[in-house]
């Protein structure tokens, strides 16, 4: 049974491969967005390192490992991106490893953000606390903590499909999505179940925290208007990392509708879950931040008219 689902999921994708012009065009989309997202990312990356004023600073040590989680998230997904058109089918086992990190890393994001808006939320309403509360240590053990809960998450899949299918199966040559990594019929229920958990839970984290932040701010503040832009710009990022937990939904909802156009569905749900989640996260959490930014846009100024970086 899980065979034939196997081979059915790749028959589709076969009978619904792209013409060459738009495999190109999808193939060179990609690349110049990772490249771009990479760019930005490993320059903060490089930004954050090279400064030990970041290193004692909760807030910058959760956004290190965000843009880091990003960046092992992209290229993780590039990897899979391209394979689907290069080789076309891996090893069963080579893919599994692959959708693991996948998917752990992408289910790192929102909770990465809630403790993000966490700390925020004890900083702006909690200031007196703040320096107890939020320690280096104490961050260290949050960011354990996160990949605990992903891979708490995800590592069922893999112990599933070890008990279910055959030992010839890990050894067979898949079409590398998770549908086809992980085919028994429980996983997507319990991936739902998950989902609807941590949604609610994220979402009222982060609902709280920028409530209490932009009423805090604006009775501290003149400036209410820009707190206000701050909270949107926020929320709108937010709603695009939250896609990772409506992306089964996304993707069966897409597949009825458009059934002759499976691999295009695919591709929006990639963008709209994988790609643009990351290529704004260095805007609204790096380049705005007036400490960050005035070392990396040095940075960035300088390379581009070639001076060397003081």
């Amino acid at each position: 049974m899980n065979t034939q689902f196997m081979l059915h999921n790749v028959t589709v994708v076969v009978e619904n491969r792209d013409p060459f012009i738009k495999v190109v065009f999808k193939n060179v989309l990609v690349l110049v967005l990772g490249l771009f997202i990479n760019y930005i990312n490993i320059s903060l990356m490089h930004t954050f390192c090279k400064h030990q004023m970041f290193y004692t600073n909760p807030r910058y040590i959760l956004f290190f490992h965000l843009v880091l989680n990003n960046v092992i998230q992209v290229n993780l997904t590039l990897v899979l991106f391209f394979v689907s058109y290069i080789l076309y089918t891996i090893n069963m086992s080579v893919c599994a490893t692959l959708i693991l990190l996948a998917l752990s890393t992408t289910e790192n994001m929102p909770l990465n953000l809630a403790c993000m808006a966490a700390e925020c939320y004890i900083a702006v309403c909690l200031p007196l606390q703040h320096a107890r509360l939020c320690t280096v240590n104490r961050t260290l053990i949050t960011i354990v903590l996160i990949w605990t809960t992903s891979l708490i998450s995800v590592l069922p899949d893999l112990f599933i499909t070890l008990a279910t299918e055959p030992l010839d199966f890990f050894s067979s040559r898949v079409f590398c999505l998770r549908e086809t990594a992980f085919p028994n019929p429980l996983i997507p229920i319990k991936q739902d179940s998950i989902y609807v958990v941590y949604l609610i839970l994220v979402w009222f984290v982060l609902f709280y925290t920028y409530f209490m932040i932009l009423c805090t701010a604006q009775k501290a503040s003149k400036d209410g208007k820009k707190a206000r832009t701050t909270i949107l710009l926020h929320s709108v990022q937010v709603l695009l990392c939250m896609t990772t937990y409506a992306a089964p939904l996304l993707k069966t909802t897409l597949k009825k509708l458009f059934p002759k156009n499976h691999s295009d569905s695919l591709f929006a749900c990639y963008i709209i879950v994988q790609i643009l989640p990351r290529a704004i996260n260095p805007v609204i959490y790096g380049v705005r931040d007036k400490c960050l930014s005035k070392f990396f846009m040095g940075k960035v100024s300088c390379k581009s008219f070639g001076r060397p970086n003081l």
